[in-house]
């Protein structure tokens, strides 16, 4: 059965070392992700939250917004085949090209969770901090940027997962990462080795999604979260109990 063989080829020795192992594939499949989802980050982090700061430039959301419905694997290929043309390294002919497709596809949903949080502040919490003497630059840094860092990670969440997603299609125009086991096992007929890439993609994808939602889980105020108010239900709870049973 295809599952048997996925297990075995999982669980062989050999496919955990070399050049072409599980471990470098991953490595690989991280560092293109973590450099993407970093440039995207530096680019639609502070666009988005200066645009909602501001109310200037709003047309650059929707641009980005509208960027969402360009083919990733059209994308690559264009960009694969004409710097293919120009450059002889594999740096400068997959790599690079790769990188600047996968950034353009990570922006829009980081610059609209940017947007989104500092807009939906509430303006109650701007007018308060106007009223202490905050100057805009500190009503920024201390209310809307805080304030907004809840949809901020939802954004960053989302681009890096479609990040690791799309990295994995991009083995395509020969790029690194877990995705040539796709490839690779298309090409050879092996449906396990297949299976077996899309299985360590997926993992790939839980693990860092569950790593942002702890690192949000500690960054992120409890206030905006909930956490605090359904603690102090929870203590309101058990003294209410606690009072009937005593009575």
């Amino acid at each position: 059965m295809i599952l048997e063989k996925v297990w075995q080829w999982l669980t062989d020795g050999a496919n955990w070392s070399g050049p072409n192992g599980i471990p470098m594939r991953l490595e690989e499949h991280l560092i293109y992700s973590f450099v993407t989802v970093l440039i995207a980050a530096a680019i639609g982090i502070p666009l988005g939250t200066w645009i909602a700061h501001s109310g200037r430039g709003r047309w650059l959301v929707t641009a980005a917004n509208a960027a969402r419905a360009v083919p990733s694997l059209g994308l690559l290929f264009v960009a694969s085949m004409w710097a293919g043309s120009r450059f002889s390294s594999d740096l400068g002919a997959y790599i690079a090209p790769s990188i600047v497709v996968l950034v353009i596809l990570a922006i829009p949903p980081i610059l609209a969770g940017a947007y989104a949080g500092v807009s939906e502040v509430d303006p109650a919490a701007r007018d308060a901090a106007k009223g202490m003497g905050m100057t805009g630059g500190q009503v920024f840094g201390r209310v809307e940027l805080p304030n907004a860092l809840p949809l901020i990670f939802s954004g960053l969440r989302s681009a890096t997962l479609q990040v690791i997603a799309t990295a994995t299609i991009a083995a395509s125009v020969s790029l690194g990462g877990l995705g040539r086991y796709l490839i690779d096992g298309l090409a050879q007929s092996r449906y396990d080795i297949m299976v077996g890439g899309s299985v360590l993609v997926a993992l790939l994808a839980l693990v860092i999604d569950l790593l942002f939602g702890l690192v949000q889980r500690f960054v992120v105020s409890p206030g905006l979260t909930g956490r605090t108010v359904r603690r102090s239900v929870r203590s309101q709870t058990k003294a209410i109990e606690a009072t009937g049973s005593v009575r």
